[in-house]
């Protein structure tokens, strides 16, 4: 059996044992028909698999980061540069295409967001051959990648408030925890594509460029998947749109976005999801864009966690992503409150545990538990909650702004570690990275006491909802 295949086998096997169980599970009875569940699921299903696709051509130079340091084409500290001030484009750029999403509607903006990445994925191919015909790390390589990994990151932005978009008419907001499940798994799938695929292409006979040229080719068919199939509201499917229960029904057309600013930064709640999504976006990518660093430069290269990064990411977000959405619509009420506080307390633990197990094999395990709990706690609030408390009107600025937040803490992360961590000798010994886990710590404590703060939060709009 091919080794992709014995990777991808298990992600597969998963995938079918969760649709299995959710499809036992006690249904939301909405009154939908048949034939409109059939088309809403025609509808998320592409949209879906886009937004994991256009992670495969987000992620791919975090994948290769590891490998192009030890190979002196990229050095650690330079991509942590590259990698935060990405971060930080992608999270101020919310702030015009979340309004753009509520203008033009979801399925637009995916388009121009997937076809602008995938130019840009070709750009970054062209520019990686040039830096191994240079041969060594250099300025050029640092501007280069620099330059297009920001435009990149402009339009992946385009991706989480254009998702949301499209799918809040489609869900009342008693069924979207488990659509929020299915966000995290969507993210899973992404992951898996990004650090596996990625890794394993890029060492193959084709080169490193090829960790480029694939997602952009993937991302190109989305596209057309995109054009074909997704509709913005169910009216254009030819089925009646429905109020959705969430904070802008019963809402007579849309607000001016400063007045959509202006509610929204003086609801509370907003304010504690948006610093829970900070820590979030801290956690989420210094457990998944620092892990691979730290284990090629202890000499763990050749772990099973570190081999199968990917593929173990793919498995805990399904989990965390499914778990998640489970509890919330079941358990919950369709409150968001405590099922991030929940894996909040996972993420606590897992910090705690990772600390501890610095140069131990443990600790690989210890940080695809925060994976877990960090994917959950994403579709939860970013995937979820900004549908919820923003409103199907006012979706895209309102999930822009959260995710904003989120990136604003992974470019925290990139600057912080990029400055702190340790390199050349010094990075060999595990005891030298104990700022990684430690910086980690005090997050997730802040993070866990302000999901408590959400516990019994619920949108509260003007109708009745459906």
């Amino acid at each position: 059996m091919p080794e992709w295949l014995q990777k991808f086998l298990p992600i597969c096997i998963l995938l079918v044992v969760v649709g299995g169980v959710v499809s036992l599970l006690p249904k939301v009875d909405l009154g939908h028909s048949e034939a409109y569940k059939r088309r809403r699921l025609m509808n998320w299903v592409p949209l879906g698999l886009t937004y994991a696709f256009l992670y495969f051509g987000r992620y791919n130079l975090s994948a290769i980061a590891g490998e192009l340091d030890k190979a002196g084409i990229l050095a650690k500290a330079t991509f942590n540069e590259i990698d935060g001030v990405g971060a930080w484009v992608y999270g101020i750029s919310f702030l015009i295409n979340g309004p753009l999403a509520d203008r033009f509607g979801g399925r637009l903006t995916m388009l121009v967001g997937t076809a602008g990445s995938a130019l840009v994925n070709v750009g970054m191919a062209l520019a990686m051959q040039k830096a191994i015909a240079d041969g060594a790390d250099s300025g050029a390589t640092r501007d280069n990648l620099m330059m297009l990994n920001a435009a990149n990151m402009y339009f992946q932005s385009f991706g989480a408030v254009s998702i949301v978009k499209v799918n809040a008419p489609w869900f009342h907001v008693r069924e979207r925890g488990v659509l929020g499940g299915m966000f995290g798994v969507l993210i899973s799938l992404g992951l898996y594509f990004s650090y596996d695929w990625s890794l394993a292409i890029g060492k193959s006979s084709l080169g490193w460029a090829w960790s480029f040229w694939t997602p952009a080719l993937a991302i190109a068919l989305c596209v057309v998947a995109t054009a074909l199939f997704v509709r913005d509201t169910p009216s254009l499917a030819g089925h009646a749109d429905f109020d959705t229960g969430d904070a802008t029904s019963g809402q007579k057309g849309s607000l001016p976005v400063l007045d959509v600013l202006r509610n929204m930064f003086s609801n509370r709640i907003i304010w504690l999801i948006i610093a829970i999504e900070f820590c979030s976006g801290f956690l989420r990518q210094g457990v998944m864009k620092q892990y691979r660093l730290y284990a090629k430069a202890i000499g763990d290269g050749d772990s099973f966690v570190y081999e199968n990064w990917g593929m173990l990411l793919c498995v805990a977000g399904i989990l965390g992503g499914t778990f998640a959405g489970f509890i919330s619509d079941h358990v919950f009420g369709s409150r968001r409150g405590p099922v991030s506080s929940v894996l909040y307390g996972g993420l606590l633990l897992g910090a705690i545990g990772a600390f501890w197990t610095l140069g131990h094999p443990l600790l690989g395990w210890f940080v695809v538990l925060m994976s877990l709990c960090v994917i959950g706690v994403h579709g939860m609030l970013s995937g979820t909650a900004s549908m919820d408390f923003g409103g199907t009107k006012n979706a895209g600025l309102v999930t822009g702004v959260i995710d904003g937040f989120v990136y604003l803490g992974t470019g925290t992360q990139a600057f912080l570690y990029g400055a702190m961590l340790p390199t050349g000798e010094a990075a060999k010994d595990a005891a030298n990275w104990k700022i990684w886990p430690g910086a980690m710590l005090p997050v997730a404590a802040v993070g866990l006491l302000l999901c408590t703060r959400i516990w019994n939060a619920r949108p509260q709009g003007k109708g009745g909802g459906h």
